[in-house]
């Protein structure tokens, strides 16, 4: 049946990208950008020595997290993402849960990822230039143990 238009749902459009918040800790901390929110697996190849077909059999292999790599202007007496990249040392780092919500009009979470075990592995300032004028940005890439998603 086709939608007239007369009474429409909020599930009918997709979600808008642009409001989100990122929280781990205590601290809800504010980026300008998040990517890497997947995971993949690669196909393993096997074939039987009595299989009757001459092809292998394709199963799911392990599972393989990517980095997840979030952006933001960097704030002045404010060093968080820097402290936690600190904290790094032989055998020694601080994981923490990251959660990454997308948000309606309204602040409620409509789609949440919830990183498991992630720590930072690259932390990048910003460049400098004397005839530029953008905003100063820096940038975090987070390994983590895989992400589950909510979908409220």
């Amino acid at each position: 049946m086709v939608h007239d238009g007369s009474a429409q749902s909020q599930d009918l459009w997709p979600l808008r990208k642009f409001h989100f918040r990122v929280t781990w800790d205590t601290l809800e901390l504010n980026f300008q950008e998040v990517s890497g929110l997947d995971a993949d697996t690669q196909p393993i190849e096997y074939r039987a020595g009595n299989a009757p077909v001459f092809s292998p059999v394709k199963m799911p292999g392990m599972l393989k997290s990517g980095t997840i790599t979030m952006k933001r202007g960097v704030c002045a007496k404010e060093s968080g993402l820097f402290d936690w990249f600190a904290e790094i040392g032989m055998n020694r780092i601080t994981r923490k849960e990251v959660t990454i919500s997308l948000i309606d009009e309204s602040g409620a979470p409509t789609m949440i990822w919830r990183v498991k075990n992630a720590f930072p592995v690259k932390i990048r300032g910003t460049d400098l230039k004397a005839q530029g004028n953008e905003v100063a940005v820096e940038s975090i890439e987070l390994a983590h143990e895989g992400l589950t998603i909510e979908n409220l």
